[in-house]
Parts: C-alpha cells; structure tokens; sequence
C-alpha cells in the first residue's frame, strides 16, 4: 500500500468488569474518557498526549480472566512507571529489565488480564 498514511486510530479490549477497568486505565495510567455508549457496556479512553488515539473498553462478562489484548507504551521512565503501576496493585508480570539496543520495560496485567507493557528507549 503505497502512498497510503495508517495511523492507529483505537483499539478494542475485552475486559471482565467495566467499573473496575476504567478506574485502573483513568484513576491509575491518568486516562481520560473520551466517549460512552448507551446499550452497549462499553467506553473509550485515551492518554491526554495522544487525544486522537482511542482504547476501547468492551465489556465481556463470565471469563476469569479475558486476556484478549496487548499494549505496549512508551514511557520516559520505566522505573517510576513501574513503581506507580505497582502501587496501584496491579499484577506484576515482569519488574524493569534492560535489554540490548537500550531499551528497558516491565509489564503488568490489567484486571481482566490483559498486558500491559511499558517501554522505555
């Protein structure tokens, strides 16, 4: 596709309870909201510094743990990420690491269990 300019507009996440996630991706990653839906249990955030870029939370009831999804963010500082997500007692996948090429990242599960990972280059 050549000539054609994509960019990431939103992106779905299946997630277990919708209460419960909006108040990790607002209260604790400092999300705003952006839009809701009536009839539908669902709701858009996004991060302040990107306004046109949404992350939709779809409500999927019944599953323990969804894990439908993966995002990865970029992050000045890992390691206060890391350390303001843990506070926060989201479920530790991996602690801040180095790696080759200078770049450094942790990952936490969101509270339907999706990754989240945080990067720092």
């Amino acid at each position: 596709m050549t000539g054609v300019d994509l960019r990431l507009a939103s992106f779905a996440l299946a997630v277990r309870d919708l209460d419960e996630a909006l108040g990790f991706y607002r209260d604790v990653l400092g999300f705003e909201v952006c839009d809701g839906a009536g009839g539908v249990r669902r709701v858009a955030v996004g991060p302040p510094s990107q306004p046109d870029v949404r992350i939709v939370l779809l409500e999927s009831p019944g599953d323990e743990r969804t894990a439908e999804g993966c995002l990865v963010f970029a992050t000045d500082d890992c390691d206060a990420t890391f350390e303001h997500v843990e506070a926060a007692d989201a479920e530790v996948l991996q602690e801040p690491i180095s790696r080759p090429g200078g770049v450094r990242d942790c990952a936490f599960l969101d509270p339907s269990g999706n990754l989240l990972r945080f990067t720092q280059s």
